[in-house]
């Protein structure tokens, strides 16, 4: 195998494996995001039945 078909697949991993982490990142923080705006409203309407 060559120097440069070596290096070219190595690029081609790690970009792959790049993209895949950024797309699970992404994917994380927008269920994430979700969960708190939901239990944030749970809790929103549930605000009167709170005693302090």
């Amino acid at each position: 195998m060559k120097s440069g078909e070596k290096i070219y697949k190595t690029m081609n991993l790690t970009g792959a494996i790049t993209l895949t982490a950024g797309i699970v990142i992404t994917v994380i923080g927008v269920v994430t995001g979700v969960m708190t705006i939901v239990s944030g409203a749970m809790l929103l309407s549930r605000k009167k039945d709170i005693l302090f």
